[in-house]
């Protein structure tokens, strides 16, 4: 008999996923853990397959496992409760579990509003689900495990406690014989099989609008650079993966740990490119390594800029200075690899003007790619009693930095959308003149073949009607460049 799945909600907001469709790695490395200590398990991507909650329930009740997991951030949180809800309702007898950053925060929330939820995991999955998974029908025996939140016999709702985070992060290996390795492609390089990993946890920063740091508790623990390369090396000759994105907020934390995972790929040439994330002043303190990054294989790079204004990020607690900023965007773009960051709009004190003169900085620091975000106030970030008088929806799955869910002092939530729609559309149609004067090769044709990209899947298609649709002339410049 099944004893568990691992199933992704069925959640879309058509930012990240107008990309490619990313497996969930985190699944691979709890399913790898879990069947270390002898759990039946089976990862079940409905998010990635776009199976509807009816659907889910169809595949599940089929199964029937003795155990379901979700796992959600807070926009994705309202879809795997739902998805839950179905599982008890066709398996009354499954126990049904939920994880991840929201829950790990909001599990009384989570427990008082959603009674078919049996039990919360509150930190690092492939520590307490195994335990879980040894006493799973014996609910007395829950209260000797930590990081667990559920009602106990009398009805009363109690936790354990956040599990302590695991000191040794090279000994979990992922169960990446589980993915169904034809759902991942990288939509940019149609055909390509796309891997998600990650090689370290947590990060030491302070961000006050952010969830990671929070639930990290501003930690970090990397996996060394040997166990990291064995399982590149693993992905890209046994599982064909020849696009990767490293997950981690924070991979470059650690120089001496980051140039030794460069130094490998340099010398053993998997012909990989790799997709990542970073902070600007660790690009700044690499400059003397980007070389080496583009040799590695490394073509993307996203950096949380956030803002334009020093006063702004001094709220965010960001950490850096502006002309850091835009040091590290000149650094990237130089070398031929792709840069893309993210601005973050609507706090209280937003107004036209202050979104005009983000517009036109953003275009001055000239990323490849920008996101003009609107700020989601998560509940248990640090920012979050700063931002409640103005907080007009608490329907959790608008919060996913797309869809208003503040106002501010003098902006309506229509006004703040209208106005991020219009960043998108200037920005971009600045790009693209831009880009057309490119020289040909590697960076002229994906930013193209992303522009394709964005303009079947994103969210700002749906809406760029809104807004007059497309002019002429970009109509004229994308038909020459074959995007359109």
């Amino acid at each position: 008999m099944l004893d568990l799945v691992l199933v992704t909600p069925d959640y879309h907001c058509g930012v990240v996923e107008s990309a490619g469709s990313w497996l969930n790695c985190g699944f691979v490395y709890i399913a790898g853990e879990l069947r270390r200590h002898g759990v039946r398990v089976q990862i079940y991507d409905a998010m990635t397959k776009r199976h509807s909650v009816r659907r889910i329930g169809q595949e599940l009740a089929a199964r029937q496992p003795k155990a379901v997991a979700s796992t959600a951030y807070t926009s994705t949180f309202p879809a795997a409760a739902a998805l839950l809800k179905q599982v008890k309702k066709l398996i009354p007898n499954c126990v049904t579990i939920i994880g991840g950053v929201h829950p790990t925060f909001m599990w009384e929330e989570v427990l008082t509003d959603c009674p078919w939820i049996d039990v919360v995991v509150r930190g690092e999955g492939e520590e307490v689900l195994p335990r879980l998974m040894a006493v799973l029908n014996s609910r007395e025996k829950w209260q000797e495990i930590a990081g667990l939140a559920f009602r106990a016999t009398s009805g009363q709702i109690v936790t354990t406690g956040q599990a302590p985070f695991i000191q040794d992060l090279d000994r979990i290996e992922g169960a990446w014989d589980l993915v169904e390795w034809q759902d991942y492609t990288y939509y940019i390089f149609p055909g390509s099989r796309l891997g998600v990993i990650s090689t370290s946890r947590g990060c030491q920063h302070n961000c006050s609008f952010c969830s990671q740091q929070k639930y990290w508790q501003q930690k970090w623990r990397g996996r060394s650079a040997e166990a990291v390369c064995r399982e590149i090396e693993l992905l890209a000759t046994r599982y064909g993966v020849n696009v990767l994105l490293i997950a981690d907020e924070y991979p470059t934390a650690d120089r001496q740990r980051w140039e030794a995972i460069l130094d490998w790929l340099c010398w053993r040439k998997l012909d990989l490119k790799l997709l990542l994330e970073t902070r600007v002043d660790d690009v700044v303190r690499d400059r003397d390594l980007m070389a080496k990054y583009r040799q590695a294989g490394i073509v993307h790079i996203y950096v949380g800029v956030e803002s334009t204004e020093q006063e702004r990020l001094d709220l965010f607690q960001k950490g850096i200075q502006l002309n850091q900023s835009m040091e590290a965007l000149e650094i990237i773009n130089s070398h031929d690899i792709v840069s893309e960051t993210s601005f973050v709009l609507g706090t209280a004190e937003e107004t036209p003007e202050s979104i005009a003169r983000t517009l036109e900085l953003a275009k001055i620091y000239n990323p490849d790619f920008a996101h003009f975000l609107l700020l989601a106030p998560w509940p248990y970030a640090d920012i979050y009693n700063q931002l409640v008088p103005y907080i007009e929806t608490e329907d959790y799955a608008k919060y996913n930095l797309v869809e208003p869910v503040m106002r501010s002092r003098t902006m309506s939530r229509n006004e703040l959308m209208d106005a991020v729609l219009a960043c998108y559309k200037e920005f971009y149609f600045h790009k693209l003149g831009q880009w057309a004067q490119l020289p040909a090769g590697f960076k002229r044709d994906y930013l193209f073949r992303s522009m394709r990209v964005i303009l079947k899947n994103s969210f700002i298609t749906q809406h760029v009607n809104k807004l007059g649709g497309m002019p002429q002339k970009i109509k004229e410049l994308l038909s020459k460049t074959g995007v359109v």
